[in-house]
């Protein structure tokens, strides 16, 4: 059974994903509706009902002494109207999966251990620690530039610094462990989430 559940606003923008004790706790609570893939919505005693119907569940099934219920997939909050921030974080993870785990310099794909992270301006020339001025770097390129700018050593970027884009289609969080579901891609809609993060100054 597939324990993780998609919680979308009462909106059904997708803002997060959950437990299925937390789901359904909070379906129970009457603070969320469970969703099908036909949008329609459904109370707990009435998802409680649908569920004695149903054989087989992609999601698994709970099972009390007095009855059973099936695990949702899908759930809407009844309040909470706001979507979740557009900012992919700024950590050593996610720039290695924003650059692929390639180094930006040569180009080559390797291994994380293979792999520095590289000022493009060094912080001793006032280089900052953002989006802008880090990427991915092999260690022979790291150590060919050192603490000098690209072009005083003949070396070009193959691959410009960026940021990265908030890509809701793939997960939640930038490269979530999570297994995305089927049935959760139609409750994630790119066109709200492929939007320029603000710029970080860390």
């Amino acid at each position: 059974m597939q324990n993780d559940v998609l919680v979308l606003n009462r909106s059904f923008y997708a803002i997060q994903i959950t437990s299925w004790q937390r789901a359904l706790s909070l379906v129970y609570l009457d603070h969320a509706s469970v969703v099908d893939e036909d949008y329609k919505t459904y109370s707990f005693e009435d998802w409680r009902n649908v569920s004695r119907a149903i054989k087989d569940h992609p999601a698994g099934f709970i099972h009390t002494p007095t009855f059973k219920i099936a695990v949702p997939e899908v759930i809407a909050l009844k309040v909470y109207d706001r979507l979740p921030t557009t900012e992919v974080k700024f950590t050593r993870r996610n720039i290695y999966e924003h650059y692929n785990h390639r180094c930006c310099y040569c180009g080559k794909k390797l291994a994380t251990s293979e792999l520095n992270l590289e000022h493009v301006v060094p912080k001793s020339r006032g280089g900052k620690t953002c989006w802008e001025n880090i990427v991915t770097s092999c260690i022979p390129c790291n150590l060919k530039k050192a603490n000098r700018l690209p072009a005083e050593v003949g070396m070009e970027l193959l691959i410009k610094p960026s940021k990265p884009k908030w890509r809701g289609n793939i997960s939640l969080i930038m490269r979530s462990p999570v297994r995305m579901r089927t049935s959760w891609q139609r409750f994630i809609d790119t066109v709200y989430w492929n939007q320029e993060l603000e710029k970080d100054n860390s």
